[in-house]
């Protein structure tokens, strides 16, 4: 069973979580959302995933199991792990299925009115003593915790992409965020093995406040003809030690992902830094975006992926 709430030390200034997590709603089986749902099943919790599509479902188990035997093959988990992970996500066809939930995790598209949207229809199906959180990067967590009707228990929990590698989630408190929901949604994202970093609400926060302005500092340089796709990530790669290029790195994150966060900083700063690049508007316009599309600033329909410019 789950270990995700063991009494904390109050002498030492912390508070006993007040609800014990054990099943958990993932609304989105994506790439964030079904690795949202790996890590938590692999950590002993019972997964309710959605989608809009069974067919999305199907994929995002598939993207698990794959993503599981590559752990196998590192030695890091048994081929019982991963048959026990894959029985404790089920597929919830839709919101009504969350009602036995103790925490349900929002991981949809990076677009805030779908978001409200989503709370909206999820709420009414929600047991009291449910709490909300959102996997959103960039997006007010008090705005978004305000459309539904328990601001106090909602809380942001920004998991980095691809879960299962990556070892930290940022956690947002919104303003009306209470004591037990925060120390509540530490312990949980502890128990699944990552590391947490508290962040302020405030836009992008702390991760995305500082790489996507690289990443579109790196679509300006292209733009303006400082150097080529190639160039542009091997002077990263080779000149600063980055495992990946900007230009690769923003094509794996989404370069819709991308410039919705640049929005969100540049509306919500009223900063010019901020501005998105117009190469990276002129992609998002023509659908190249990038590995998911299998076109970006790579094109990844060969063998081997190909700059674009």
């Amino acid at each position: 069973m789950p270990q995700a709430q063991k009494p904390i030390d109050k002498s030492k200034g912390a508070i006993r979580p007040a609800r014990t997590i054990s099943k958990v709603g993932v609304i989105g089986a994506g790439q964030m959302g079904s690795g949202i749902a790996h890590v938590a099943a692999l950590a002993g919790y019972s997964v309710a995933l959605n989608d809009l599509k069974r067919e999305a479902f199907d994929h995002g188990i598939d993207l698990v199991d794959k993503n599981l035997a590559r752990q196998i093959a590192k030695g890091t988990i048994s081929e019982e792990d991963r048959s026990q992970a894959l029985g404790r996500i089920v597929y919830a066809p839709n919101l009504e299925a969350f009602g036995d939930c103790d925490l349900v995790i929002e991981a949809a598209t990076e677009d805030e009115a779908l978001k409200h949207k989503i709370f909206a229809a999820l709420c009414p199906h929600l047991k009291p003593t449910a709490m909300l959180a959102s996997n959103t990067s960039s997006i007010s967590i008090t705005r978004l915790a305000a459309t539904t009707d328990r601001p106090e228990d909602f809380i942001g929990m920004h998991f980095m992409n691809p879960v299962p590698l990556m070892e930290l989630v940022e956690l947002i408190r919104g303003i009306a965020t209470e004591d037990e929901t925060f120390s509540t949604a530490r312990t949980f994202v502890e128990s699944l093995g990552k590391t947490t970093a508290v962040s302020e609400d405030f836009p992008a926060f702390i991760v995305n406040r500082i790489l996507l302005p690289m990443i579109n500092e790196a679509v300006y340089t292209l733009y303006e003809g400082v150097g080529t796709v190639e160039a542009i990530d091997k002077a990263m790669k080779l000149g600063a030690h980055h495992p990946m290029g900007p230009l690769e790195l923003a094509d794996f994150i989404g370069l819709d992902t991308c410039l919705s966060v640049m929005q969100v900083l540049y509306e919500g700063l009223s900063d010019s830094k901020y501005r998105p690049c117009p190469l990276l508007v002129k992609y998002v316009e023509a659908g190249w975006l990038g590995r998911k599309t299998q076109r970006g600033f790579y094109d990844y329909r060969g063998e081997v992926p190909v700059p674009t410019r």
